[in-house]
């Protein structure tokens, strides 16, 4: 079994590269995913309060005999408990579903544009959080630019992550360089590209001429390639599957080294086309949802 390279944040703790995604993945799926990733060599699993799964995660984690403090867990915090002393609540509801008295990273969903004194009150409690040891990083997620330096200029513990759809099709350049200016780890999510399905079902990275030849070239598959790039340019990747052969062959990427060419070759794919939400739309009227209690 490979040993997981990993990324060191800007306070010293370690990330495990590679980590489960578990966005969409159903309640009663969760669990046999999280612990399919575990016994595979993962050590980094990625949730959020926002997909109704933290409790099978724990339950994951727990069966799978791997200990506690092997496993690296990753949580968010949802924009309907954005604030100061609601953020506090949340940290205790995530922690209460996973079953875990600390949490390795918690980070904040959305930037929540239309009320950012909300997000700057939520972050407020992510640095108190840290302070009291409840936490090990914080970080956000979807966070554009202006939202980084809005954030920066009010707050004091600059963020480990910033957790971002980046696949091949869409690179968000601009923001990595923000990252790298303020130590900021780009961590992606729908690295595999897979989201870029639903804007437009002709074209998939995952069946990308370009990305298949590099595959052939390594005996790989595109979704290899995609994972490998994305390590081989310092970033945490989480991709997400729920079949025990899937989420092996998404952790098998740390036996070979893409060329000069071929990575310069991925970077040319960028299309600029975002496949999830704009930032901009996220508002409590349009997502805002209550998330439950431990």
């Amino acid at each position: 079994m490979s040993t997981v390279p990993t990324l060191t944040l800007n306070n010293g703790v370690q990330l495990p590269a590679i980590g489960l995604g578990v966005f969409q993945t159903a309640p009663e799926e969760t669990t046999a995913a999280v612990e399919s990733a575990l016994t595979a060599g993962y050590r980094h699993i990625d949730t959020a309060a926002a997909y109704g799964n933290e409790r099978e995660v724990g339950e994951g984690i727990r069966r799978s005999g791997v200990a506690r403090d092997d496993v690296f867990i990753e949580t968010k915090v949802w924009i309907s408990d954005y604030g100061y002393d609601s953020t506090l609540h949340a940290f205790d509801k995530s922690a209460g579903k996973l079953g875990v008295d600390t949490i390795d990273m918690l980070i904040l969903h959305q930037a929540l544009p239309s009320r950012f004194d909300l997000t700057i009150a939520a972050y407020r409690a992510l640095e108190k959080l840290l302070d009291d040891g409840r936490v090990r990083s914080i970080g956000v997620s979807n966070f554009m630019p202006e939202h980084l330096e809005k954030l920066l200029a009010e707050t004091t513990v600059v963020p480990a992550v910033n957790q971002i759809e980046l696949h091949p099709y869409f690179q968000q350049k601009e923001l990595q360089a923000v990252h790298a200016e303020h130590g900021i780890l780009t961590q992606a999510w729908s690295p595999i590209g897979g989201i870029t399905h639903y804007r437009d079902s002709d074209k998939s990275a995952l069946e990308d001429p370009t990305i298949l030849d590099i595959g052939s070239a390594h005996n790989k598959s595109g979704a290899q390639v995609m994972l490998r790039w994305g390590i081989q340019e310092g970033r945490s990747v989480i991709p997400k599957s729920v079949k025990p052969a899937r989420i092996a062959e998404n952790f098998d990427v740390l036996d070979f080294e893409l060329t000069g060419e071929q990575v310069a070759a991925l970077d040319a794919l960028d299309t600029g086309v975002r496949g999830g939400p704009e930032p901009e739309v996220i508002t409590l009227d349009a997502f805002g949802r209550d998330i439950p209690e431990a």
